[in-house]
Order: structure tokens, then C-alpha cells, then sequence
């Protein structure tokens, strides 16, 4: 659902099997590769003396703040830009209905909310001045409060989720990174192993503990049913489902699962899917209608992915996996074509502002894993970004679709249609897209001949 910068290059009109619940029980683990470097890091050495500075700012464990970092933004501010639940910086410092860690963050620290926001090492301040607050409260004092396993409940508390069992997923998921360590932004976490002390959460199930309720409820046999709040989401359909939109959650899997069940949210989507490992959560029925797509809602079935739009490190092959998993058995049971005039991202969508899933998405990739391994057929690749595919071989023709950069195409067809205008050169001839259900100059096309060879007329 997040927004990004549009690619650089010609502009032509620029358009703003799945994994079980993981239930930890003991120690998490200390031997696996410590998270990788994420793209778009701020300068190596700064972020890490920003967590030991707040750390001991606030006595607060260096592990937990980086933990909660990772797992909220994989230590990337995104140049203060929020998330979709109006979360800000690495911290995710928030100022929603139900999550006041931005203006707590203001008052303990006197910082105004825009440093907050945009500054780093000031957002990380504002997220240990919070935590600290919280552990005061909970009374965590003197040895206590340098043991890591000791701070469960109060890093449970951060995120302000929507239930019990939403707060628990996310805390397992940071203790588990503190467990496997981290390797990012010039911030070195070792792997360590850690039991934590759930407190008043070591009985609450964990998000996914599957009953014959929650069975018979989701449409896809690997998803995790935890419905959205009712008021997000329209119950039924006005229309036949003919598309899968692929999203990107701008945000953490927990922080969306818990945005989607708060009724400030006025949003959902039918499935969220892990970056991590690729676990799928089902929150909309497919026969009711999830808002995630404005106008093209009647029709569509939404799949939200974990991370942001401008940061490829989100996109795991797990998560690819598991993906294409579920919309090759959501197409397959629904007879939806299995290409990518069906199976769009949330930018090619009409009536819509948002550039998800973005330039980092690998559709080749993914459209090989939805077709069992076969890859598309394309004969031709596009270039420029937001390149808008028309109804027909005409100007003023209404717009199909924008392809958000390169894009592999396959061209049906071409035809003689109105004149388009480009770098010093004019055209022509349109293609008719197949995948795309349109027609598109050919002067997008990364071909030097004005009529492209091969390819029959319309």
C-alpha cells in the first residue's frame, strides 16, 4: 500500500505454501546468519552509537531497542516518511487512535515530533524514553532490568496491539531476531540465546493456534484466520472476483494485522503474508469485500507483503513462495488466468495513488512461481515508468494501467493508431499488451524499429 519515488528515465505520465505459526516455547535460537544489511542504511557507525547512547541514556538493553528496530524497519527510517498506520522513523515511533508512542515519545524527551520523525537518533531516543516509562511502571528494577528475557511484557506494550495474541507475535518475532542476531546500518547484534519471561503471556495462544472454527474459515488451507474488525471490510460482493492485487504492507506483518483489526483503520485486505518465513494470515473472507483498492474493490482479492516499498531486503524468498502459493490456489480455485492481466500490483490499478509493490518486486519471478516453475512468455521489454497502457491506440483513449517501470511484455498485436511524441523521435504504431489488456506506443518499446518485427497487425 506504500508510495514511492518513480523510476528515473523517460516519463510518460507518472502514476503516484505457506508456513505454520511459529510458537516459541524455549530458547530461540543463536545459530543462524545474523539479518542482513538493508539497502538504504544511514551511515554505519551512527545508528549503532545512537542505540548504545539511548541505551544507557535510558537503561534500556541495547538488544531490545535493536531488536524492536529490526523488526519494526530493519533499522531504515525511510527519510521520515510514515508507515501505513502513521508510524514514523526506525522505531516506528506511532500517533494513531490507539497508539500514542509518538506523542508519549514528545512529552518524556521535549523533542518536537518532527525530529522525532526524521531524525534518527532522536526517534531512537524517543522509542527508549517510552520503553523506559513503560518498565518504570511495570516495576523492572535493578538486575531485573538488565536481563533481556525480563522486558517481555514491556516491549509487548510498545507496539499498543489490537489483542492479546497480536502482542504476543510481535514480541516473539523480536525476541526471536535477538536470538539470531543482527547485521545491519553498521549495527552489530550478537546472536544470543534467550528464554523470555512472558509474564501474563505465557497463556495467551499464540496467533495461529488453530481451532475447527478457524479451520473452516479461511479459503486458503495454509492461512492463519484472525478476521479484520467487521468495520473495515463490506460484507458480501457486488461483483464476480476476476483480479489478485499485490500489495506491500508499509509496515510490520504484526503492526497491519493489528492495524486491520482497529476501527480507526477504515482499511483491510484479505491476506498478510510474513517476510521472515512467508506465514500467511487471513483476515477478510474472499467472499466479502476488503478495502484495499478504492474503487476496484467489488472485484479483487487483496495479498499484503511485509516491508516497505523502497527496502528489498522484505522481500524473502520465503515470502515469494509462499505468495505465489496462494494466488496460484486463490486463481486455480476461482478460475482466474494466471497472468498478469489478473494478477496486478496495487499501482497498476485504476482510480488509485500508490506505487506497491514498487521497483524491488521480482515479477518474473514471482509470475514463474505462480505458473509451477514455468516462466511467462514475453516477447518484448518496456522502458520509462509510468508508461500508461490505453483501451485503445489512441491519445485520449481512457487508461488501462501504468507500468510502474521495465516491464516484460508480451505484444499480441500491433496497429497504426495517433502519433506519439519522445526523445526527438515519433511513432505511430501501438502493441497490443496481452497480459495488460491494452495498447501502448511503441515508442516504450526496447526495440529500434518504429513496427516491431514478428508481430502480426491487429
Amino acid at each position: 500500500m506504500g508510495k514511492t519515488a518513480p523510476l528515473p528515465r523517460l516519463i510518460a505520465g507518472v502514476a503516484v505454501a505457506a508456513a505454520s505459526a511459529i510458537a516459541f516455547s524455549g530458547t530461540l535460537p543463536s545459530t543462524a546468519a545474523p539479518y542482513p544489511e538493508p539497502a538504504g542504511s544511514v551511515v554505519p557507525g551512527e545508528l549503532a552509537k545512537a542505540f548504545q547512547n539511548a541505551s544507557v541514556q535510558y537503561d534500556v538493553p541495547r538488544a531490545i531497542l535493536v531488536g524492536i528496530g529490526y523488526a519494526e524497519s530493519h533499522l531504515d527510517g525511510h527519510h521520515g516518511q510514515p508507515s501505513q498506520d502513521n508510524g514514523f522513523g526506525v522505531m516506528h515511533l506511532a500517533s494513531n487512535p490507539t497508539n500514542p508512542t509518538m506523542a508519549e515519545a514528545k512529552k518524556l524527551t521535549g523533542l518536537p515530533a518532527d525530529k522525532l520523525a526524521k531524525d534518527t537518533t532522536a526517534n531512537i531516543q524517543g522509542a527508549a524514553a517510552v520503553l523506559d516509562s513503560y518498565a518504570d511502571k511495570a516495576g523492572l528494577q535493578g538486575a531485573a532490568r538488565k536481563d533481556v528475557a525480563k522486558w517481555y511484557e514491556v516491549v509487548a506494550q510498545y507496539p499498543h496491539s489490537a489483542d492479546a495474541p497480536t502482542a504476543r507475535l510481535y514480541t516473539d518475532e523480536v525476541y526471536r531476531i535477538i536470538g539470531q542476531g543482527v547485521g545491519a546500518a553498521g549495527v552489530s547484534l550478537a546472536a544470543k540465546p534467550v528464554t523470555p519471561d512472558r509474564g501474563r503471556y505465557a497463556n495467551v495462544a499464540p496467533l495461529g493456534t488453530r481451532t475447527p472454527a478457524s479451520l473452516q474459515a479461511a479459503d486458503y488451507p495454509g492461512a492463519i484466520w484472525n478476521p479484520a474488525c467487521t468495520c473495515n471490510y463490506r460484507a458480501g460482493r457486488t461483483a464476480a472476483i476476476t483480479t489478485i492485487v499485490i500489495h506491500v504492507t508499509q509496515g510490520s506483518y504484526a503492526g497491519t494485522i493489528s492495524w486491520f483489526k482497529d476501527p480507526a483503520a477504515q482499511v483491510s485486505a484479505h491476506y498478510v503474508i510474513r517476510s521472515s518465513d512467508g506465514q500467511i494470515t487471513q483476515m477478510v473472507a474472499e467472499k466479502d469485500t476488503a478495502w484495499h483498492v478504492r474503487t476496484e474493490n467489488p472485484y479483487t482479492i487483496g495479498i499484503e507483503h511485509e516491508g516497505y516499498v523502497d527496502q528489498p531486503s522484505w522481500f524473502t524468498d520465503a515470502m515469494y513462495r509462499s505468495s505465489a502459493a496462494l494466488t496460484k490456489n486463490i486463481a486455480e480455485r476461482r478460475g482466474i488466468p494466471k497472468d498478469r492481466a489478473h494478477i496486478k500490483g496495487h499501482s497498476e490499478m485504476p482510480n488509485n495513488d500508490h506505487t506497491d509493490p514498487g521497483p524491488n518486486w521480482n515479477w518474473t519471478y514471482y509470475m514463474q512461481l505462480v505458473n509451477d516453475g514455468n516462466p511467462p512468455q514475453y516477447n518484448f521489454t518496456t522502458y520509462g515508468s509510468g508508461v500508461r497502457v490505453r483501451s485503445d491506440a489512441k491519445l485520449t483513449a481512457s487508461i488501462v494501467t501504468t507500468l510502474p517501470g521495465p516491464t516484460q511484455v508480451f505484444v499480441a498485436c500491433q496497429k497504426q493508431g495517433d502519433t506519439v511524441n519522445a526523445e526527438g523521435t515519433s511513432n505511430n504504431w501501438w502493441s497490443k499488451l496481452r497480459d495488460q489488456g491494452g495498447y501502448m506506443s511503441n515508442i516504450y518499446i526496447q526495440d529500434p524499429n518504429p513496427k516491431l518485427p514478428g508481430v502480426p497487425v491487429c
